[in-house]
């Protein structure tokens, strides 16, 4: 059984045991003597000692040589490894104050600098960044702050006694949903009020309540109904109540994911953590992402600097194999809220008002008809319309024209743009079965979209997907998996293809015991264990499965992915992995899938449309909403700046697909 207590405090960084001084700033002076400067042994020396012992070699520095020990390192060092060195090497209120005051001077701010220290900062650091900011600069931070909201956060008022009242927390809980979801607008001071003051311990209890209530998590009804740098910070402060380790992992995530890395966040959580819950944050890094922080170091970052940040990071966790007990209560905590959530799925494209079929469907003809082809105009009709209107259109152009739509704009389109304007104008059905066939013909088999498909449709999705695939190809959709695929995935996708899962509420005696038969499975052969995970994840519904993965943390201590990735291999273990993160975040899943399609050598164009085409009128909108949360770049943006598709195509995913008022990129 997990031990579902308190995080304990774990830091990389301790005092070095027989620590001197005097000879530490020797090493250091002798290191950057005469041309050149030896690098090496000062990140060695600087990453094995606490901060308050290089504040020491600071003074010793200052008392043998007469010189400024930051200074000398500025002059004798260059870029990110400066930056990293000279920042270690200061307090950690005057680092904090620093950070800040860089975030406010010039012409813009940096919020997500500001929103990550507020919102982390217990009372004290928050009065000794204050007091630190003022002795550097002779100025309030208050003051350079100059939002109410920012304002608030820096007075370190949080109740840090730990005591709870119970009767407040039900208040609390009803307060905070009538301020936001039970009205029309919100009530940002009880917001600031409640989650600014409250003790930690409280606002989980409060957070508990609220979800009873609302039906969803706080940080949901906070995207819900909060917006801009309120809705930043406000989110921040509720991640870092239910976990700071969590929302340092996923800050440093988002520094080394997207466009670029981000060096000065990585540097900052790398240094503000070093000598705290680094060890934490590793683990919830671990739990939350398919790889290490320290391999996401290794592939992002190099050189001397790269040295540096893997000694504050301390080690590889992908080869550790297990998790901290604490990472347990983690990970059933976010299956507790993923069971607990009720998702209001979002579309892009919604039904067109004043719509007029025929009138599209001349339009159509007159684009296509001539010399050359007006692409723009056949993008903003069909890309403007819903599915059902595409097929009125389809049928418009038949009895009007006498011609067959489809076959028209294929015969006038090419490439990415034909794929994606053809997948528009097909049944969701029809796309799903094109899409089935074009994984498994040819030479190689497609198992990621062959997976993807399968492991996200609804069943009456999957019985019109077989329906349609036998009008297409005059044969099941089932003989087809079963001639391309073999052994036990094949016996995955064909029970998934039966589009039999049940449906309904989680049943808690039958998931405590399927949890259990999971549990023992993982003591048994490798053939054992996957039938039994296949014989209940491809069967039971998904509100079900998601007890039964939180109580499969109460019996093993591990989750049910680190299983899966760990125990598993090939195209096995990628459907249970599909499964389970379709289970736990569907939107989620799909913005990974999206990202992996364009990240790295090429741009995977089938998966990027299958993807665009199949959920734009179910939930690309939340999709989008878990793309920018994770990779802190919108996906319109990483679709411009990461592919090389042409501006037809461009255009229909990034503008076409997203009409009226979520035109705007998220």
């Amino acid at each position: 059984q997990c031990n579902l207590g308190k995080w304990h405090i774990q830091g990389t960084i301790t005092d070095a045991p027989d620590f001197n001084p005097s000879a530490d700033a020797e090493t250091l002076y002798n290191a950057m003597k005469g041309i050149g400067s030896d690098k090496e042994a000062i990140l060695d020396l600087v990453t094995s000692r606490s901060n308050a012992q290089r504040q020491e070699i600071i003074a010793a520095y200052k008392c043998s040589f007469g010189k400024d020990l930051i200074d000398d390192l500025k002059y004798e060092l260059t870029g990110k490894f400066e930056r990293l060195i000279v920042s270690l090497m200061r307090t950690p209120p005057y680092h904090d104050a620093k950070e800040i005051h860089d975030a406010v001077k010039g012409a813009g701010t940096n919020e997500k600098c500001l929103i990550e220290i507020l919102a982390s900062r217990n009372s004290k650091q928050m009065h000794d960044m204050v007091a630190a900011y003022k002795d550097a600069y002779g100025r309030d931070m208050e003051e350079d702050i100059i939002t109410d909201t920012s304002e608030m956060m820096t007075q370190g008022t949080r109740d840090e006694s730990g005591v709870v009242d119970a009767d407040l927390v039900e208040q609390d809980a009803k307060d905070l949903y009538a301020a936001g979801e039970e009205q029309w607008g919100t009530d940002e001071a009880k917001f600031i009020m409640i989650l600014g003051n409250r003790s930690v311990t409280h606002l989980r209890m409060v957070f508990d309540a609220y979800e009873k209530i609302a039906e969803m998590s706080i940080e949901d009804s906070i995207k819900n109904e909060l917006s801009g740098d309120f809705e930043r910070l406000m989110l921040a402060v509720a991640q870092c109540i239910r976990s700071v380790p969590m929302f340092f992992a996923k800050r440093l995530y988002k520094s080394m994911k997207g466009l670029g890395t981000a060096d000065n966040t990585l540097i900052r959580i790398m240094i503000s953590r070093s000598e705290t819950d680094m060890l934490d944050i590793r683990e919830c890094f671990r739990l939350q992402y398919e790889k290490s922080l320290y391999n996401m170091i290794v592939d992002d970052t190099s050189g001397d600097y790269k040295r540096t940040l893997l000694n504050l990071c301390g080690g590889d966790d992908d080869l550790a194999g297990e998790f901290f007990p604490e990472a347990a209560q983690m990970a059933y905590k976010m299956w507790e809220l993923s069971a607990m959530t009720k998702v209001q799925l979002r579309p892009t494209v919604r039904p067109a008002p004043n719509f007029d079929p025929a009138a599209d469907a001349q339009a159509l003809r007159k684009a296509m008809k001539g010399f050359g082809t007006d692409e723009d105009a056949i993008i903003d009709i069909v890309a403007r319309r819903s599915n059902a209107q595409r097929q009125e259109i389809r049928q418009s152009f038949k009895s009007l024209l006498g011609r067959d739509l489809i076959k028209d704009l294929k015969s006038e389109l090419s490439k990415n743009l034909e794929r994606l304007i053809i997948g528009l104008m097909l049944t969701p059905a029809e796309f799903d079965a094109k899409m089935m066939q074009k994984a498994m013909e040819g030479a190689g088999t497609d198992e990621h979209a062959l997976i993807e498909i399968l492991a996200t449709r609804s069943n009456e999705q999957i019985h019109a997907m077989n329906a349609a695939y036998r009008n297409a190809y005059k044969k099941s959709l089932e003989e087809a998996i079963q001639s391309d695929t073999s052994g036990h995935f094949c016996r995955i996708l064909v029970s998934l293809v039966q589009g039999a899962r049940e449906e309904g509420p989680a049943d808690l005696e039958r998931a405590d015991a399927d949890a259990q038969e999971l549990a023992n499975a993982c003591n048994a052969d490798s053939d054992d264990m996957e039938m039994k995970f296949m014989s209940i994840l491809c069967t039971r519904s998904f509100s079900h499965l998601r007890k039964v993965f939180q109580e499969f943390v109460r019996y093993t201590n591990k989750d049910i992915e680190q299983i899966i990735k760990k125990e598993m291999s090939g195209d096995v273990k990628n459907a249970f992995y599909a499964i389970v993160r379709s289970v736990k975040n569907q939107p989620s899943y799909f913005a990974d899938r999206l990202y992996k399609a364009m990240k790295g050598l090429g741009t995977d164009d089938r998966a990027l449309i299958r993807i665009m085409v199949s959920r734009c009128e179910i939930d690309l909108f939340n999709i989008r909403k878990e793309f920018k949360e994770t990779h802190d770049v919108s996906l319109h943006e990483f679709i411009q700046v990461e592919t090389m598709i042409d501006g037809g195509v461009s255009i229909a995913l990034c503008g076409g697909l997203w009409v009226s008022d979520y035109c705007t990129a998220v």
